[in-house]
């Protein structure tokens, strides 16, 4: 009863938090963790433990299955390869480079507990990073990386923690034992998660009319395929990856306009309180891991903590650097041989480079995975060094989350990072292109033929619609290129003259729903309707105004 107050107490402040976080214009991670250590050194309130069983199974699941949901499957197949050293390949190289530094700069640290620690600092987290680019500008061809890497990095992480845990509490290792446990793990954890994502596309093609029930379906989705694949011992991460993948994939064909809608809201609010949460209690666990460490030296403990940051972050920006120029070296021979045509943005310029080796921020993976470190060994004994290493896991991730966090934005200022695709201009480059393609439906494809006057009718309402879209795109066209920015969504006279009459029909319906001349029924109906003709012309106005 007590830990649900704090809850409670903890989304009060989040949602209070909310718009102040948005004129501050920070990264929401990084203000929400400083909050929750402001919050957890407060003597009147009781500490709340991040239970790292109910992050494994509550938190984590939604938030990689609606990160997975929203990364388009053409972006992330055309980036495998990038993705793959980001994901694979750089988590096990930062967890060697973790266990050498801890082995031979912290006392009493052996090589076990070294690989358990860099096991758990490896993966960046998913939620962090897409918090911190978020709204930034970034290059799409980066985002897109940054964020395949959130899917897969998890995985690989917590399979290697799982074998340097067995390794720290038996004091055996078979390498190729792992390897092939690590084939199995994965490969079991994507056919898993591929299976659950087809039987679900089979059941949503069957209730298509009913929203509700197809938006309370969304919402189990990610557990259910995150249980399926634990309950074989195969990784419920790369499970729920691959659902999320697949239905992506599907979602035009199997999701109803009335479900999309509706999910929309539905999973926007919940990864709003899910990350908020999340974040105000990775900071909550500072006053209580310091409690534990009273053996230690303060300054000892934070030198440990920042000698392992910096390795995380050096190692991140060397490998990032070595393998896109490595890359672009062994892709000018071929070509040379080959005469292969060499793909020079497969990696960006030197700038996205530096801002993917930069965004390396860690979360709620590293923090649940410390804390799940048992408190005994097999034989009773106390888990050696339990306490020190969730310390110095906070400080990595409070390091790279408020350093790389804060920095990111002016490191993309100092660099003038442009995005390489502007999406507002392919929006409305891909509805001109519908629109010519209607218009040539309804010259020639049209059957059977509408009546002369309505056909008329329809292509001039396309043709005024064809016309302003080309307006607009050369307006972006224009921007592109000139250091004054031109106003690109302009308002018809007929437009300001629908948004005034909205505002009169609100204030029109407010003022019968408080006379009570009409039934609540009657003008919630009307109400809806408004609601969906506000939201059309919201999307008239200019970004900074809707």
């Amino acid at each position: 009863m007590q830990n649900f107050k704090i809850i409670i107490f903890i989304l009060a402040i989040l949602i209070s938090l909310s718009t102040v976080i948005d004129k501050l214009k920070l990264p929401n991670p990084v203000f929400l963790v400083l909050v929750g250590l402001i919050i957890g050194f407060v003597p009147v309130l009781p500490g709340l433990v991040m239970d790292p069983n109910v992050v494994f199974l509550v938190f984590l699941p939604p938030l990689l299955y609606d990160a997975a949901f929203r990364t388009s499957w053409h972006d992330f197949k055309s980036n495998i390869r990038p993705i793959s050293a980001l994901g694979i390949s750089l988590v096990f190289f930062t967890t060697v480079a973790i266990a050498v530094t801890a082995h031979y700069f912290i006392p009493m640290f052996t090589w076990p507990l070294a690989f358990l620690m860099g096991a758990i600092i490896s993966p960046p987290d998913a939620a962090a990073a897409s918090g911190i680019i978020k709204g930034l500008g970034l290059n799409k061809h980066v985002i897109s990386i940054l964020e395949g890497e959130s899917l897969v990095n998890d995985s690989s992480a917590l399979i290697a923690y799982r074998f340097a845990l067995a390794a720290a509490i038996t004091g055996s290792f078979l390498f190729w034992q792992a390897g092939l446990q690590f084939l199995l793990v994965t490969g079991g954890g994507i056919l898993i998660g591929l299976l659950v994502g087809y039987v679900l596309i089979v059941i949503h093609k069957k209730i298509n009319n009913y929203s509700i029930v197809e938006s309370s379906l969304t919402l189990l989705t990610p557990f259910i395929s995150y249980l399926a694949a634990e309950q074989v011992h195969t990784s419920g991460i790369l499970a729920v990856v691959s659902t999320g993948l697949l239905l992506s994939w599907r979602s035009q064909e199997i999701f109803s306009y009335q479900t999309r809608m509706r999910t929309k809201v539905i999973w926007e609010t919940l990864l709003f309180l899910l990350n908020g949460f999340i974040f105000i209690l990775i900071g909550l666990q500072l006053p209580v891991i310091l409690k534990q460490l009273t053996n230690y030296k303060l300054s000892s403990l934070i030198g440990y903590g920042l000698i392992i940051s910096l390795i995380t972050i050096l190692v991140r920006m060397i490998w990032v650097f070595a393998g896109a120029y490595s890359f672009r070296f062994f892709n000018r021979r071929k070509k040379r041989h080959q005469d292969a045509l060499l793909d020079d943005d497969q990696y960006g310029d030197w700038k996205n480079v530096l801002i993917v080796a930069w965004t390396g921020t860690r979360g709620v993976i590293s923090m649940a995975s410390a804390l799940a470190l048992p408190l005994t060994l097999y034989n009773g004994n106390a888990f050696p060094q339990r306490h020190l290493i969730i310390f110095v896991c906070f400080v990595v991730i409070f390091v790279t989350l408020v350093v790389q966090g804060f920095s990111l934005p002016l490191l993309i200022r100092l660099l003038n990072v442009k995005p390489s695709i502007n999406e507002d201009k392919e929006e409305k480059e891909l509805q001109l292109y519908v629109v010519n393609s209607t218009l040539h439906f309804i010259d020639y494809e049209f059957y059977p033929l509408p009546e002369e006057r309505i056909r008329i009718e329809l292509i001039k309402k396309y043709e005024l619609i064809a016309v302003k879209l080309v307006k607009e795109i050369s307006t972006h066209t224009r921007n592109e290129k000139e250091e004054e920015q031109l106003p690109v969504r302009m308002l018809t006279a007929m437009q300001k003259a629908q948004i005034e009459i909205s505002r009169f029909q609100r204030k029109l319906l407010l003022q019968l729903h408080k006379d009570g001349r009409f039934s609540d029924n009657a003008i919630k109906q009307v109400e809806r309707d408004m609601d969906i003709d506000e939201l059309k012309l919201n999307q008239l106005l200019p970004k900074e105004d809707q």
